[in-house]
């Protein structure tokens, strides 16, 4: 498909005159004094919309008036509080870092142009940052308090810029030490941030693209312009390392009317046959978005949700599962799609290490935090989908003291099959007394079952405290620990502009890491083939300074890194498949079958947004 513009290795022979003019102090402003001797406001300069973009991602005319701004409507915007539209000049520069569209925004009030309509505008020159500035974004830079004149109609579009490999540089973004990119020279043949942030505002395209993030209720979806590179074994977008952030990742959302072409409703690994096109945007839910004019077909790839066999009589099943701010609020059909994942899916787990469990009220925040009905209204799904009869285990935590929703007290749980297993109980554990190793007939034990780890340590401020357990399967002492480390929140976006982005909440994950590290060594220096499982959603990846502090000095192994590269992930995140839930062994548990069970993330309709994992053991 043509594109609109073709990069070029020279320097180009005009380019931005005016954006370049000004720039340098060239270009005077001119300015008119009144009677009065007070200074009107600027005169407006004649530019077109490449001398508007300029070649950084902030507008060399920023905060100026322009006028006579000539280009082609090619969408509209008509809903919501953001309405507007974008126009793009038919006849581009030659410099390949100038993007040729722009958006008008227009507030809440509908343009009165139409597609394919010729026009010239005035307006301001601004720079919008989706959240705010202080969101870390890049900017938008846009026209507002514009008018305009529509000089004809039923015009032809300029091409859309297709993307595609060869056009996007597998580097992600320049590197400014931490520091914003924004005045940095756009290079859009050795970043692919700076090849998008280029096409801000312009027609783009992609062709036949495979879906790598599916339909969320805010009705979009993502796809990869690269689908050779870094793909799942399912058909996702791999986030393998901090350099793999995946360049070819597109969000796609949709401008025509929902009764003429309703979103299409997308899995992982489903694809948008034909052709996709319409203005690149940027906006704060993530990043550069295909505002669709054009929509491909849907082709449905017959994405199964996964199944994992069942454990045999010898061997030990432990499962751990994100259920995503439950609570007796939450619909029946969704404790019932719980239950059928348990039982089915994972094949009844003889322990679930559950996390994200709320009270008995949900988000009312009247001080309870009480989760047994909560707790029952799960297991008796369980039952009811021809589970065994689980019982459960968990302390309630301080109110308001554990992070998540306001009200929520969140916590983790164990679930375990009393046929199978058996809960070891020692009193003495509650929310603010740490759980000790103690030496019980030359092995090791804790001082109270469940028990929690280090609850008073600043380490777990705002967040959930790691649980505790003792169980005992065919005579063999298995201690679980049920983890849910702080979330991501506070951390810089990966297309932020302040490039590397910074990831403060590593800081807190690090130090809760270390101390359920300190705690597994002292299990296993008080016995050292102790069983030690530490499971849960510890909200980082494999490749983290988190992980890699959890598994200091050999005491654990990530049984995530035991899979097949490609399948090393259970969450989607902006079409980025990643790790976030782990189950990790002590030493001594060496004959050991694991498993990422996809039944979520990849789905347009689910359960929770994480996948459960399962391990399977025999002594």
């Amino acid at each position: 498909m043509p594109t609109s513009r073709r990069p070029l290795r020279r320097p180009p022979a005009a380019g931005s005159a005016v954006a370049l003019a000004l720039a340098a102090g060239l270009l005077a402003v001119p300015q008119a004094a009144s009677a009065a001797g007070s200074e009107e406001a600027p005169a407006a300069v004649k530019a077109r919309i490449h001398d508007i973009q300029g070649t950084t991602r902030l507008s060399p005319l920023a905060g100026k008036q322009v006028t006579d701004v000539p280009g082609v409507v090619t969408a509209v915007r008509s809903f919501g509080s953001a309405r507007g539209f974008w126009f793009q000049d038919p006849h581009p520069d030659r410099n390949p870092a100038t993007s040729e569209g722009i958006f008008v925004f227009t507030g809440s009030a509908t343009p009165s142009v139409a597609v394919g309509d010729s026009v010239l505008v005035a307006g301001t020159v601004g720079e919008y940052y989706p959240g705010g500035e202080k969101a870390g974004l890049q900017s938008v830079t846009q026209l507002t308090k514009a008018t305009w004149e529509v000089k004809s109609s039923g015009n032809a579009l300029p091409a859309a810029f297709r993307l595609r490999p060869s056009a996007l540089p597998t580097r992600y973004a320049p590197d400014a030490r931490g520091g914003s990119v924004e005045k940095l020279p756009l290079r859009p043949g050795a970043y692919a941030l700076d090849r998008y942030e280029s096409l801000e505002g312009m027609r783009v395209s992609v062709q036949d693209a495979p879906v790598i993030g599916a339909t969320s209720e805010h009705k979009d979806l993502w796809v990869t312009a690269e689908p050779r590179r870094d793909r799942t074994a399912r058909g996702g977008s791999l986030y393998g390392s901090y350099r793999e952030q995946g360049s070819g990742r597109v969000k796609v959302v949709s401008l025509l009317p929902y009764a003429q072409r309703p979103f299409p409703v997308a899995n992982v690994g489903d694809e948008l046959t034909g052709t996709t096109a319409g203005p690149l945007d940027y906006d704060n839910f993530g990043g550069y978005t295909l505002q669709a004019t054009e929509l491909g077909t849907l082709k449905d790839r017959g994405l199964k949700r996964e199944v994992t066999r069942k454990q045999k009589d010898g061997e030990l099943a432990v499962a751990t599962y994100n259920v995503e701010n439950l609570s007796p609020r939450t619909s029946q059909a969704k404790f019932d799609r719980l239950a059928s994942a348990l039982v089915t899916n994972l094949a009844s787990p003889d322990i679930v290490a559950l996390e994200e469990v709320q009270d008995d009220n949900g988000t009312t925040n009247d001080g309870a935090v009480d989760a047994g009905q909560t707790l029952k209204k799960l297991t008796d799904a369980i039952s009811a989908a021809g589970g065994p009869a689980y019982h459960w285990r968990q302390i309630n935590p301080v109110d308001g003291q554990d992070g998540g929703q306001p009200g929520g007290n969140i916590r983790t749980a164990f679930l375990f099959n009393p046929a199978r297993v058996s809960f070891v109980d020692t009193p003495g554990g509650d929310s603010t007394t740490p759980v000790k190793v103690v030496r019980q007939g030359g092995k090791a034990a804790l001082s109270a079952s469940p028990g929690r780890i280090a609850p008073g340590d600043a380490a777990w401020a705002n967040s959930r405290k790691p649980l505790a357990g003792q169980f005992t399967f065919r005579g063999e002492r298995v201690f679980v620990v049920a983890n849910h480390f702080n979330s991501k929140g506070g951390d810089q976006g990966l297309d932020s502009r302040f490039q590397a982005p910074a990831r403060p909440s590593e800081t807190q994950r690090t130090q809760q890491a270390k101390l359920v590290n300190a705690f597994v060594k002292e299990l296993l220096a008080a016995d050292r083939r102790a069983n030690v499982v530490v499971a849960g959603d510890l909200n980082d990846f494999q490749f983290s300074p988190a992980v890699k502090a959890l598994t200091a000095g050999g005491a654990l192994t990530d049984l995530v890194d035991t899979l097949p590269r490609n399948e090393r992930y259970g969450y989607v995140y902006q079409g980025n498949s990643q790790v976030l839930d782990h189950i990790l062994t002590s030493r001594h548990m060496r004959s050991v079958d694991y498993d990422i069970v996809h039944v979520n993330a990849e789905f347009a309709d689910q359960a929770s947004d994480h996948d459960p994992q399962v391990l399977r053991w025999k002594p």
